[in-house]
């Protein structure tokens, strides 16, 4: 089968898309990443050298006008999320928006207009949502393994004290619940496969820069909680555990899942407190880069539905709205 690549173009250049998604991307069958743009042309030229890209504009708009782009990437700082999603919208480029998809549910929901109205795919990067590991786990709880769903309990954390960088600050939706604990909240709903009725918080801020640097997070979905921590001036560490009524899984790289070594998730059927019943699941190394960018280029080119659509993305950031309302309220909030 002869496979007509979606040909796309990243905004930016940030670590994130030079570092990570576009090597990624230029591995896939179905991407191929041709454009990138900066305000600083000297910039993006320095970046489309070091990955090979054919073409390098000074400007947003320049790339957005290229009619051999087909999508964009964009990783631009999360205020820059929804403005520069729309205005590629409505240059007729299809858009993978970096989460979080916006700064808050209003700007999330404003994109379905949009959507509705060109007509083009736009998803929200949630990478981890497409990886295999995830896929497996959701098999497992719809087949019964470890009987009825009623926990989940995560914890993702980094170290970052720099009130430069743009992750702390607090005009550019800095912060550790939009930046990191969007992914407990998107997992969390996914695998309960509903919506929160009720949500609880604590958040602790920076003295200094005003961003949430550590957020304690309690989601009610009436047949069981999701409990997660996030921080931003910890030790790094991810693990995500599911507790059923007959076992539970432990999911040690449930985020920055790596490419270059096998992820291994454990069931434990739950026979004593040690672990006496535990097998361990090895999958195969890949790059969930890759496979996200791939999946939303066939969805283009196929007409398939996202991997994560934009009602969901709307979804989930009403949930981490209702968060920040209950940190101030000290009270559950609904979403």
């Amino acid at each position: 089968m002869t496979v007509q690549k979606v040909r796309w173009g990243v905004l930016g250049v940030a670590g994130i898309a030079t570092k990570k998604v576009i090597p990624a991307m230029q591995r896939g069958t179905w991407s191929d990443v041709v454009a990138i743009a900066s305000r600083d042309l000297e910039k993006a030229r320095r970046a489309s050298a070091a990955l090979g890209l054919s073409r390098a504009y000074g400007s947003y708009d320049e790339l957005l006008a290229d009619p051999g782009v087909d999508a964009v990437y964009n990783p631009l700082p999360n205020h820059l999320h929804v403005p520069w999603t729309i205005r590629a919208a409505e240059a007729g480029k299809h858009v993978l928006c970096e989460k979080p998809i916006a700064m808050n549910r209003q700007e999330a929901e404003s994109l379905l207009a949009v959507r509705d109205r060109t007509g083009v795919v736009i998803q929200e990067a949630f990478m981890v949502r497409t990886h295999p590991q995830w896929r497996a786990v959701q098999d497992w709880l719809r087949q019964g393994r470890i009987g009825r769903l009623r926990e989940v309990v995560g914890f993702f954390s980094y170290s970052n004290g720099d009130p430069a960088n743009v992750r702390n600050i607090l005009e550019y939706g800095g912060g550790g619940l939009l930046d990191i604990g969007c992914y407990l909240v998107t997992t969390a709903r996914m695998l309960f496969e509903k919506e929160p009725a009720r949500v609880l918080a604590a958040i602790d801020r920076d003295p200094a820069t005003r961003v949430d640097r550590l957020a304690s997070l309690t989601l009610d979905f009436e047949s069981g909680h999701a409990i997660g921590t996030c921080g931003t001036q910890h030790s790094p560490y991810q693990r995500v555990q599911i507790f059923g009524t007959h076992g539970r899984i432990d999911v040690d790289s449930p985020f920055h899942a790596p490419s270059d070594r096998s992820c291994v998730l454990v069931v434990d059927d739950g026979r004593d407190y040690f672990g006496g019943g535990s097998e361990r699941t090895a999958f195969a190394p890949c790059d969930q880069y890759t496979i996200q960018g791939d999946l939303f280029s066939r969805a283009v080119r196929e007409g398939l539905a996202p991997a994560v659509s934009l009602e969901d993305s709307v979804a989930n950031m009403r949930v981490i709205d209702a968060l920040f309302r209950s940190a101030e309220s000290r009270a559950w909030q609904s979403p």
